[in-house]
């Protein structure tokens, strides 16, 4: 083998070992589920475009949200550039389907960027022992119900305004459930920015309102018959589970780290003294 298959083939192998079991199995399982789901209930022709076109993007949007997912629960800079390429898939959904112009909006406007800048901040906070991790914190209580406050207000005045002027589609049955999607949509969006703006600064409540988003989602999903995106929803919700538990766990090893160096530095203090 020559020095480039040398190179590659352990490349290759780190990254393979970089995932623990349970990541490898969860993300196998979430693949396959979301093609056999992809096969058995394909997509319709909707607003003139094709369904098995609509089928294989959803299908790509899917495993790769799901991917990019693990990686932040691994506190790996490397979502935010994978998540680029999910953003705009998804806005070209938007526009297919003529539907979630919040969303799209939020995604164009404000996702594409963030990521962009996520990736680079990232980069500037690694752990100084696990270089592969970013160091991450959490946020004090008083700023996070500032925020719950402002996504409830904000809710329901972007709510009012999309209900006015989302335009008919197919994907709707009814012009009720139209409005309520709506309504969701623009919380999803206010929870999607505030998710993004907390993991931006690496705080572990990111991971409490992307369990929110997933919940509201799934309800679309299920008012609109996108049984695809079921499949990606229940594997965001339980990875945002996982990691909430590695970030927990890192933070409480970092903070037990800190008060055994404060400790020490006390008791070489005293002696010194």
């Amino acid at each position: 083998m020559t020095n480039f298959q040398n190179q590659s083939c352990a490349k290759l192998k780190g990254l393979w070992n970089y995932f623990t079991t349970y990541e490898k199995i969860w993300f196998f399982l979430f693949t396959v589920a979301t093609i056999v789901v992809s096969i058995l209930v394909p997509e319709e022709t909707t607003n003139g475009i094709d369904g098995t076109v609509l089928t294989i993007v959803f299908l790509a949007n899917a495993i790769l949200g799901i991917m990019c997912e693990l990686l932040t629960s691994k506190q790996s800079k490397w979502s935010f550039f994978l998540y680029i390429f999910v953003e705009i898939i998804e806005i070209a959904v938007c526009i297919m389907l003529a539907y979630r112009f919040s969303s799209m909006a939020v995604a164009l406007l404000f996702w594409l960027p963030m990521h962009i800048i996520s990736f680079i901040h990232w980069g500037k906070h690694e752990d100084k022992k696990q270089k592969t991790k970013t160091a991450v914190r959490r946020l004090k209580p008083k700023h996070a119900i500032l925020m719950i406050l402002g996504i409830a207000v904000g809710t329901l005045a972007l709510g009012y305004l999309f209900a006015a002027i989302t335009p008919d589609s197919e994907l709707f049955s009814s012009d009720s459930i139209k409005v309520a999607v709506c309504y969701l949509d623009s919380c999803l969006g206010l929870l999607s920015i505030a998710s993004g703006i907390l993991l931006y600064f690496r705080f572990i409540e990111n991971a409490y309102l992307w369990i929110a988003h997933v919940l509201i989602s799934s309800v679309i999903m299920i008012m609109t018959g996108l049984w695809i995106f079921l499949i990606l929803q229940l594997g965001y919700l339980t990875n945002a589970i996982y990691g909430i538990c590695c970030w927990t766990k890192y933070i409480k090893n970092k903070k037990a780290e800190e008060d055994s160096s404060t400790s020490q530095e006390t008791i070489t203090t005293q002696v010194n003294n």
